[in-house]
């Protein structure tokens, strides 16, 4: 048994911030353990596909031919290593409903200074100049054309048009592990330890003995004083249930001895679905996208479009309209041809879905609900359908009709059958380990990320947002992981 101060469970992107941000106080030792492969520091021994920032690696994921909402990150640097390098910031009613959960610091004035320490440690930056395409930059026009406001993508506001902040430097993706890890590694008090797959956790009698860990075929045992889990909406949850934590009956169903009764452990799933409507491209777009590509700064989108339904309260957004123009993303084409089309994202779902274990095996695949579409009152699919009616509108722009061949069909006129067989996912999973009072019966954690009923247990990363922002949602889980870790660093002082 090896025993550290802290251990870490989870090196993505909210792992890669507590990691660094706990080994500060060099009198506390820290142990960091990811699931997939760390690269080392940032340099020439990293896959290519993961360093560049055109494309989404699909080698370094936990499931390679799996559905699209189960793609997720096994490497260090986690999400961080493999999604579009977006970076946006959600609305204030999503911290009214966070606040509600856990507390003031989860306010939007709270929350602020964790947001800006998270843009300038990942170096976040506006989009280059040179990194538009013809179609990004007809689609600004467009979204102007449509009378849209231009606003600031990496702060909260109205709706509006603009550009996200992105973690990439001329074609290079700049990941979490690069930005946190990297200036620490040398930290004699900070351990990282890689290719380990987290089992379970030891509870006994409200408190957490030790983690196990598999390596090489290897099993060992972390001990610590205290434990934070930041394996992500997907993993976080399955490790709590390999420990006995959540719901009795699904435990009891798995062989697994329930050791705190926690209904909430797996449940509430939120994602964002989309449509993608897929327009033609004229001649001209294809070959000023090859030209584009042919420089190297070929990237799909570098714009988007929040915007308010008819259903959304006044002040905010439940929409993001993304249009996009290069290589497509699932399939091939030939050379010198391109994919457009133009997606409306459903920001804010009233549906949940729910993660579950098919066995108490840590290599079993999860049984992954996403829950799409299944409100009952059809919330999400007349917003979504509403958001396809903007996406005509802005195929039909002056902007961008001379680019695209005119859309044969109207894509709001779609069925309920049509949209749900059409659907995509954005791949911002939040809430499976939502926080709240304790005597909400479905809270896991409180505003701190300390597990109900025990005393030495914390979760920290996006399973603790009990709704989905209006937003991307890397940017937000690394605000919640330094709000965490500042949280941790206060209560736990020299420990």
């Amino acid at each position: 048994m090896k025993s550290y101060d802290v251990v870490v469970l989870g090196g993505g992107v909210a792992g890669c911030v507590l990691a660094a941000r706990l080994s500060e106080n060099p009198d506390r030792s820290v142990c960091l353990v990811e699931a997939g492969r760390d690269y080392g520091p940032q340099g020439d021994g990293w896959p290519r596909t993961v360093l560049d920032a055109r494309g989404l690696p699909r080698d370094h994921v936990w499931e390679r031919h799996a559905a699209a909402h189960r793609i997720r990150a096994r490497i260090i640097g986690g999400s961080s290593c493999v999604n579009g390098c977006w970076n946006t910031w959600g609305a204030h009613a999503d911290h009214t409903d966070w606040e509600r959960a856990g507390g003031e610091r989860w306010s939007a004035r709270a929350m602020e200074p964790f947001r800006r320490a998270a843009v300038d440690h990942m170096g976040l930056r506006p989009v280059p100049e040179s990194e538009f395409s013809v179609w990004s930059s007809a689609a600004l026009d467009a979204a102007d054309e449509l009378g849209y406001p231009p606003v600031d993508m990496g702060a909260s506001g109205a709706p509006g048009y603009g550009t996200p902040l992105i973690n990439s430097f001329d074609g290079l993706r700049w990941n979490a592990a690069f930005a946190y890890l990297d200036p620490v590694r040398e930290r004699p008090n900070l351990t990282i330890v890689d290719a380990a797959l987290v089992d379970r956790l030891h509870v006994v009698r409200g408190r957490v003995r030790g983690a196990d860990i598999v390596r090489g075929g290897e099993r060992t045992t972390l001990a610590a004083d205290d434990y934070v889990v930041a394996c992500g909406t997907y993993g976080s949850p399955a490790v709590l249930l390999r420990s006995g934590l959540g719901p009795a009956d699904h435990l009891r169903e798995h062989g697994i001895r329930p050791e705190v009764e926690l209904r909430g452990v797996g449940a509430n799933l939120s994602d964002q679905p989309g449509v993608f409507v897929p327009l033609a491209p004229t001649g001209a777009l294809d070959a000023a996208l090859a030209g584009k590509e042919a420089a190297g700064d070929l990237y799909v989108s570098r714009m988007l479009v929040r915007a308010a339904s008819d259903r959304c309260p006044p002040g905010s957004w439940d929409l993001h309209i993304l249009p996009v123009a290069g290589p497509p993303l699932f399939g091939s084409l030939p050379p010198g041809r391109y994919e457009a089309g133009i997606s409306s994202f459903l920001m804010k779902p009233a549906s949940r879905g729910r993660v579950a274990l098919r066995s108490a095996d840590p290599t079993e695949a999860l049984d992954i609900r996403p829950g799409f579409f299944s409100d009952p009152e059809g919330h999400d699919l007349a917003v979504v359908r509403w958001g396809l009616g903007l996406v005509a509108k802005m195929a039909a722009t002056a902007a961008l009709g001379k680019l695209v061949q005119p859309l044969g069909s109207r894509p709001a006129a779609l069925t309920d059958e049509e949209i749900r067989a059409r659907t995509g996912t954005y791949w911002h999973p939040v809430g499976t380990c939502a926080m709240g009072p304790a005597d909400d019966p479905y809270a896991v954690v409180d505003g701190t990320g300390r597990v109900h009923g025990l005393s030495n247990l914390r979760v920290a990363d996006a399973s603790v947002l009990p709704t989905v922002p209006a937003a991307n949602t890397q940017l937000p889980v690394l605000a919640v992981a330094e709000l965490l870790a500042d949280a941790i660093r206060a209560e736990t002082g020299g420990r």
